[in-house]
């Protein structure tokens, strides 16, 4: 028997793409990098994003959001 996901911990999903809520993961404790490094970090964490929603997810949070905080986060 398959026990009735609690609806708290279900996934809500439109037109078959899993909704990933958020904002996840944080880039707050690179701040105190080098701005070089930073900008290396705000690169990976596109590429991360871009491959996840290449693979079916969707982001709870929009992409201008994402950008706005991951560059606030980075202090870039």
């Amino acid at each position: 028997m398959n026990p009735t996901p609690n609806p708290a911990q279900a996934r809500p999903q439109r037109s078959g793409v899993t909704i990933i809520n958020g904002p996840w993961p944080t880039y707050i404790q690179f701040k105190g990098f080098p701005e070089r490094e930073r900008w290396t970090i705000y690169e990976l964490a596109k590429a991360g994003r871009r491959a996840m929603e290449d693979n079916g997810f969707e982001m709870a949070e929009s992409y201008d959001a994402f950008v706005c905080r991951v560059t606030e986060e980075l202090d870039l």
